[in-house]
């Protein structure tokens, strides 16, 4: 599909109008599935899967046990990364002549970490109307449970599965300043973990698993705390990493000195007093240059300042 011939200029604006009166062309609907809870299924899901031309579905098995649940019979072909390229512009064909499609994931939103977004893509770049059926989403329930901040984040997908790869994709968001929203399957957690906790062992982190379903489990603490974890509880199940961000007031070059010139931290060989005045330097105020001091050193920030105090005296 990426060979594909697109008409719109790069500075041309176009305008969706999403339900308007039309013959041609359909209607690419992306639809939520549950992401393990049946009941997460909205009517508004249920009504356009039976009312669509076509299903197309990541996992065709695995979307006909959805749709024999909710008494849907329609026709379903298979669309995933494998044959995107065979199967990609056979879709957007048939959208053309005017047939409305429905795209499905094996769970939650489709066109998240998944190829459907080269078909969504493809499909605007036809001046095909895209229309999303909300629902589940993993990454965004782990989320809102972990008891990190919400008001800003980054969904960064799944971590690249090579030593060498995963320290780079690590280097590249260690300046994030809002919460990091990871995916990982569970027989590389312990590995991804690791590698956090050997960078970020400080930060807070919520490893969410089973999400849903029976068996739903947030393990919450700091990276090194929830590595140490996994070691004696091997984990099960799809799972989501939150990882806090710097705040918006860490250096990146707290990260990334601390990763670049071995083992030690930039500020290790610094007294309390010199870590918390680097900050200040830098301009923050002194309570918050006490409490980025502390998330460096594991400590509370009550902690520093009575550690301070101590110095001065």
């Amino acid at each position: 599909m990426s060979g594909s011939n697109r008409e719109q200029e790069p500075s041309q604006v176009t305008v969706q109008k999403s339900f308007a009166p039309r013959e041609k062309p359909g209607t690419l609907y992306l639809v939520a599935t549950p992401i393990g809870n049946l009941e997460d299924m909205t009517f508004r899901a249920v009504r356009t899967l039976r009312e669509v031309d076509l299903i197309a579905a990541e996992d065709t098995r695995q979307s006909r046990k959805l749709l024999s649940h909710f008494e849907i019979a329609k026709r379903l072909v298979s669309y995933h990364e494998h044959n995107k390229d065979a199967s990609g512009p056979e879709l957007i064909r048939l959208l053309q002549e005017g047939l409305s499609i429905a795209l499905i994931s094996d769970a939650g939103l489709p066109a998240i970490s998944d190829p459907g977004a080269d078909l969504v893509a493809e499909a605007v770049a036809q001046g095909i109307p895209v229309v999303p059926i909300p629902g589940a989403n993993a990454a965004l329930s782990a989320l809102i449970m972990s008891g990190l901040p919400t008001d800003r984040f980054l969904f960064a997908g799944f971590p690249p599965r090579d030593r060498k790869g995963l320290a780079r994709f690590l280097d590249a968001i260690g300046s994030e300043p809002g919460t990091i929203l990871l995916y990982e399957a569970p027989h590389r957690l312990k590995k991804t973990l690791s590698a956090l906790a050997a960078k970020w062992g400080h930060r807070r982190v919520a490893i969410v698993r089973e999400l849903t379903k029976r068996h739903e489990e947030a393990i919450r603490g700091t990276a090194q705390a929830c590595a140490d974890y996994l070691e004696e509880h091997p984990p099960l199940g799809e799972c989501c990493i939150i990882i806090e961000g710097t705040g918006g007031n860490e250096p990146a070059k707290a990260d990334s000195d601390a990763d670049s010139g071995g083992s030690e931290s930039w500020w290790s060989s610094l007294p309390l007093h010199a870590h918390v005045k680097h900050y200040e330097e830098a301009g923050h105020p002194r309570k918050e240059a006490m409490k980025l001091a502390a998330n460096d050193r594991g400590l509370s920030r009550r902690d520093v300042y009575q550690a301070l105090l101590g110095e001065e005296q």
